[in-house]
């Protein structure tokens, strides 16, 4: 990983359903990610997390701010500059049932990006690149030829996997990847995606709720509550020594091991209004940030 080189750089960022006759989903949220990290974004549902990840590969508009990805202004992009970056910035949905089209098959499914981006030279270069990409996500050969019905959700999730990697990206949003499959499964699908960060030189941005996920699989993490960054920081001393009360209303659910602590322990409730607009991250201490 390159301690220099933001590949993700986002500044004010701010997306408005209503028009300007409500609360802004996202307001003014900054954040840089370094080539090659996993920065974790978390927050309870409702709280923005999905929409900065859409925001960052295009598939919202922006209302107000900046994304530059490698140094270049996503905003502007139109025709083959747009498209180019489309081939770099990819997104794994949350939902793997609703996420693959029903009608084709998995083989055309995983293709997908390699035909709009004319990455195969020719048939048996496409059916090469998509029989290697099934066998990186743990899939099998016959599996080309089914539909996505006739698989379990993990195994859905690998195939949006496969597809998002077709394009060879360097940054990719994991929207929520897990939160649909089993906990039996969730480890598996996590560590399938750090191998493939290690092999290929991945930039991720990991959103999720779960904290101790976001943990285990991020460089840095972002705190999110009401559209507004919060905290971000280092993992560990986020998850170590959390600043604000909302991360540690977070941190005090992650549930525990030990049913005997679980039985005991005290949750923190957190139930405060948004921030004031002038609020802004503060570093408390190196790379540690809180909004005051």
């Amino acid at each position: 990983m390159s301690a220099e080189k933001n590949l993700i750089e986002v500044k004010d960022l701010t997306h408005d359903y209503t028009g300007g006759r409500g609360r802004p989903a996202v307001q003014r949220v900054s954040f840089a990610i370094r080539e090659g990290e996993t920065f974790g974004l978390v927050g309870e549902s409702g709280c923005g997390k999905t929409t900065t990840g859409r925001m960052l590969v295009r598939l919202l508009e922006i209302t107000s701010g900046s994304v530059r990805f490698d140094g270049q202004d996503i905003i502007g992009l139109r025709g083959k500059e747009l498209l180019d970056f489309r081939r770099q910035a990819q997104i794994i949905f949350q939902d793997p049932y609703a996420s693959l089209d029903p009608r084709k098959k998995v083989r055309d499914i995983i293709a997908e990006g390699i035909d709009i981006h004319h990455l195969a030279q020719n048939r048996g270069d496409r059916e090469a690149q998509v029989s290697q990409l099934l066998s990186s996500v743990g899939l099998r050969p016959e599996h080309l030829t089914r539909y996505p019905h006739e698989f379990s959700g993990g195994q859905r999730q690998r195939i949006g996997i496969a597809r998002a990697l077709a394009t060879q990206p360097r940054f990719v949003v994991c929207d929520e990847p897990i939160s649909a499959l089993d906990v039996s499964i969730q480890a598996q699908v996590v560590n399938l995606l750090k191998e493939e960060q290690r092999h290929r030189g991945l930039t991720y941005l990991f959103i999720a709720h779960d904290l101790s996920m976001v943990k285990y699989i991020s460089d840095r993490i972002a705190v999110m509550y009401r559209g507004r960054i919060v905290e971000t920081g280092p993992s560990d001393l986020v998850y170590g020594n959390p600043l604000h009360p909302y991360t540690r209303s977070l941190i005090s659910a992650i549930p525990l091991p030990d049913p005997e602590s679980e039985r005991s322990r005290r949750r923190i409730p957190y139930d405060q209004p948004e921030a004031a607009e002038d609020a802004e991250l503060q570093e408390i201490e190196p790379g540690h940030f809180v909004l005051l």
